[in-house]
């Protein structure tokens, strides 16, 4: 990693430091979407009520005026990002970047995907082993022994110990858990 700039050492290539999406496209769709949003809980909260009853505040009250403050600053974001027009559009990521992330984002999503069919604790020693090996570039048996006891802990913790209801898969049914 450079220290003196933020970046990774890893650039991918000639083709890695391009830019994905410029800071000023990413902060405009950001602040539209907060925008919108904002005016969706707004809308919302219009419906549950906004006014004081006469035991207090009703349900859409306070939730409704953060919506406007939300609102406010979405839309002084947005304003902000369209005035300050850059020559040359600084970048909000590179392809190196965005491949770093993306090497750490679809792993992470796909365990929470898995979770729900094989469980927390056969997703997290896939999880663990997969990024030790691949990411991290571990031996396979220090990958694999790390992961089992990662998840033969978390289980004991969570199921023995502290008796926590966490989602199970078919090795915990077939275990009698």
């Amino acid at each position: 990693m450079n220290e003196a700039d933020g970046t990774g050492g890893d650039d991918g290539g000639a083709d890695g430091g391009r830019a994905v999406s410029s800071r000023r496209s990413v902060e405009i769709v950001v602040s539209a979407l907060l925008a919108a949003f904002a005016g969706l809980m707004a809308w919302d909260n219009l419906r549950t009520g906004i006014t004081w009853d006469t035991d207090g505040p009703r349900a859409g009250y306070f939730p409704f005026y953060l919506a406007v403050v939300l609102g406010g600053a979405s839309l002084y974001g947005l304003a902000a990002s369209w005035i300050r027009r850059q020559a040359g559009g600084e970048p909000f990521v590179t392809r190196a970047q965005l491949r770093r992330v993306m090497q750490v984002f679809a792993p992470t999503a796909l365990f929470c995907l898995l979770t729900q069919w094989l469980g927390l604790y056969v997703a997290s020693f896939l999880l663990v082993a997969g990024f030790m090996r691949f990411i991290g570039r571990i031996a396979w048996w220090k990958s694999l022994l790390t992961s089992v006891v990662f998840a033969l802990a978390m289980f004991v913790t969570f199921q023995l110990v502290f008796d926590v209801i966490m989602p199970k898969g078919p090795l915990e049914a077939w275990l009698g858990y």
